[in-house]
């Protein structure tokens, strides 16, 4: 393959979202995004996205833009696609850090790199399913809110609840999940997410308290600071609900040192955290040598990092969790084309690379 990347063009969006996103770190009422578009000698494009999520990856609107066009970028342009690793490596290298700007680069490249071999990024990854089902996120709000949520995404075909604790007193989270439990019924699954909110003991208590009252939690996401690894190792030794690493595990090396420390029972993969597709699937790799299940979920970002998230989601065996709704929570899409969904069943496109297109006002 001998064509090379000749742009980069960086696209800033603004979405609102259909209702305000709270959590434990951060409301959020307009998703704001940057879209990133490579184009090579052959005409190819490669569609690439960054999320800018300060308190999680520390990235910001302003310093992805900076990271790709006056730092990534130049030392990209040029570069031939017959040596994609090379192109991989020097996303990588080009900065400290700034995981979200090398994500946007990451999947552009490989989405150019399947469009060139004509087949889906799900079959360029390995095509393991066509299919998975994803869950939607409770966000918090009062318990009469939080129940009247639930209800609708039972009601709309969700059959799994990832519902968000962790930013108030432990035992309000327990009366909220109590109603939570009560209203939707034995059926349906309940994921919790503490986004870092507990300390260790609080979380083994709520956590034990929730399996003794018979409340029947699917699994618990990050119930400790990120840089607790102790912490992450204590709570997963001493309750029997299976606890998920999310903050933990921005790289190979986070992954390992919490692997090895028993730390987690589930990993869940972020491209914005990871630094794109390649470096999630490493950690993959290495969650599946330890016998460690892994979860793909997302930021607040639009159809473009979500289609690549599940794309590579649906090609790997070890990857059987699924926290794709970020792209169903805005009111409009800056783009066409991509997955698609009927309530939780999201569906891979059989399309070259990621099979989306800017949207022609987005272009200008």
């Amino acid at each position: 393959m001998s064509s090379k990347i000749t742009t980069i063009e960086v696209f800033p969006i603004a979405v609102p979202l259909k209702s305000p996103f709270k959590t434990a770190l951060r409301t959020v009422t307009t998703a704001e995004s940057l879209l990133v578009k490579v184009t090579d000698s052959d005409g190819f494009t490669g569609m690439g996205e960054a999320a800018p999520t300060a308190p999680i990856t520390g990235d910001t609107s302003a310093s992805i833009r900076y990271a790709i066009e006056s730092v990534i970028a130049p030392k990209l342009i040029g570069g031939s696609l017959g040596r994609p690793d090379q192109l991989k490596a020097i996303v990588d290298r080009a900065l400290v850090g700034n995981h979200s700007p090398k994500a946007a680069l990451n999947i552009a490249i490989n989405d150019l790199l399947a469009k060139h071999y004509g087949v889906s990024l799900t079959t360029l990854l390995g095509g393991y399913r066509q299919q998975i089902s994803t869950d939607y996120t409770v966000s918090v709000g009062t318990a009469p809110q939080m129940v009247a949520h639930a209800k609708q995404l039972v009601a709309e075909g969700f059959e799994t609840l990832k519902v968000k604790v962790g930013s108030q007193s432990p035992f309000e989270d327990l009366k909220q999940v109590r109603a939570i439990r009560k209203a939707v019924g034995s059926d349906i699954q309940i994921r919790l997410d503490a986004n870092q909110g507990w300390t260790k003991k609080q979380a083994v208590q709520m956590i034990n308290q929730m399996m003794t009252e018979g409340l029947n939690i699917e699994l618990v996401e990050q119930p400790v600071p990120a840089n607790d690894f102790e912490g992450m190792a204590y709570v997963t030794a001493n309750t029997q609900t299976p606890i998920m690493a999310d903050e933990s595990i921005f790289s190979v090396k986070d992954a390992l040192r919490l692997l090895k420390m028993a730390g987690c029972d589930i990993i869940n993969l972020k491209l914005m955290k990871a630094g794109g597709i390649d470096q999630a699937l490493k950690i993959n790799v290495i969650a599946e040598a330890f016998g460690v299940p892994c979860m793909v979920g997302s930021m607040i970002e639009s159809q473009v990092s979500v289609t690549a998230a599940a794309e590579m989601a649906a090609a790997k065996a070890n990857i059987i969790y699924y926290d794709l709704d970020a792209a169903m929570m805005f009111q409009t899409q800056p783009t066409t084309g991509g997955i698609t969904n009927q309530g939780a069943q999201i569906t891979i496109p059989n399309e070259p690379g990621l099979g989306i297109t800017l949207n022609n006002e987005q272009m200008g």
